[in-house]
């Protein structure tokens, strides 16, 4: 029987929100003038979700929130995270202490942790952390939301790789001592080369505002030579997803053989096909992000909820969540999915 002492966290509660505008992959080869076919089956992509005019960062990441506390009194919360886009309401500003204030959490000190699309991995291993080592840290809240589909220009080959962002926002209920979801270990490895790579130029200290022409094309994500980061790149992307993976199970005490479910972040269809046979899982024992797209740091807690409508999850599953930010970082954390007995 498992030791139900408070040297556990788990991740007792999920939460998902996303918006109900629908954009298909018809759209988007009609926006780019790519092939319907190569939308489909080469990027992997049905549809996405796509948040209106006047729908938030902050509005998703609270509905996320608000998906996953359900009954959970938000006064128990010791802590509200937010470790979704930094693409927010405002540009200098904190998401977190909103999310704090509309929750009613107010016990909770709020703040931020950022690492792009690798956030969730990120969040978890500090979070994990802070509340093993604080005696006050019993119940977390991490949130977050993305609207980065519209950082998109879609007539701009350079950033072809992102066509595939979609809006949403997603949640989990961290709990010290809980015998639900146990959160593991995790490993990152960061190449800190392509932190040059991908940019949205307009708005820092480089390019102020007050220096643009506030043209519709300002303040949009732009690729920096395209063609070095390709060449860097490729060689060792596939290495590097299987490599957070087999040493967050080193980590955890566990083996690849060991592994039973993975929960990755969208990408395009042939690399996903790559990394399943890798890690000698089935198409049965992931769940493929095609009508969602990539939701930023929120993909894994989708594919999670998704997959466990399906029946694909079962207790004492060992789960690997995969993530990849720009930057770039690449994370796993391993999930014990159930009730640990």
């Amino acid at each position: 029987m498992l030791d139900k002492t408070k040297e556990t966290i788990g991740m007792t509660r999920l939460g998902v929100y996303l918006p109900d505008n629908i954009e298909t992959s018809a759209d988007i080869a009609d926006k780019t003038g790519i092939p319907l076919e190569v939308v489909r089956e080469k990027m992997g992509l049905r549809q996405k979700h796509v948040a209106g005019p006047d729908e938030h960062v902050s509005d998703m990441a609270l509905a996320a929130a608000r998906d996953a506390l359900k009954d959970f009194d938000p006064a128990a919360l010791d802590a509200v995270i937010f470790f979704g886009s930094q693409y927010k309401d405002y540009p200098v500003w904190s998401c977190a202490c909103k999310l704090q204030h509309e929750l009613g959490a107010e016990q909770a000190f709020a703040t931020e942790i950022y690492s792009l699309c690798a956030g969730f991995t990120v969040a978890l291993r500090m979070v994990k952390g802070l509340m093993l080592s604080d005696d006050t840290m019993n119940n977390v809240l991490l949130t977050m939301g993305s609207k980065e589909s519209y950082l998109i220009d879609y007539k701009n080959p350079r950033v072809r790789f992102m066509y595939n962002f979609g809006d949403g926002g997603a949640a989990v209920l961290l709990q010290k001592g809980a015998a639900k979801n146990l959160v593991l270990e995790t490993h990152n490895i960061t190449a800190g080369f392509f932190s040059k790579h991908v940019k949205v130029l307009d708005g820092g200290s480089v390019n102020p505002v007050s220096s643009l022409n506030c043209s519709p094309d300002s303040g949009k994500l732009d690729v920096i030579d395209p063609e070095e980061m390709k060449e860097y790149l490729d060689p060792i992307t596939f290495d590097n997803f299987i490599d957070v993976v087999r040493i967050a199970l080193e980590k955890s005490g566990k083996t690849m053989a060991d592994l039973d479910f993975l929960a990755p972040i969208h990408f395009k269809r042939s690399l996903y096909s790559d990394l399943l046979r890798k890690y000698g899982l089935t198409e049965e024992q992931s769940f493929y992000l095609q009508d969602y797209g990539h939701v930023q740091a929120a993909d894994q807690i989708i594919a999670l909820t998704e997959a466990e409508k399906l029946g694909r999850l079962k207790d004492g599953d060992t789960v690997a969540l995969l993530a990849a930010g720009t930057g770039y970082t690449w994370g796993s954390t391993i999930i014990q999915w159930g009730n640990a007995s």
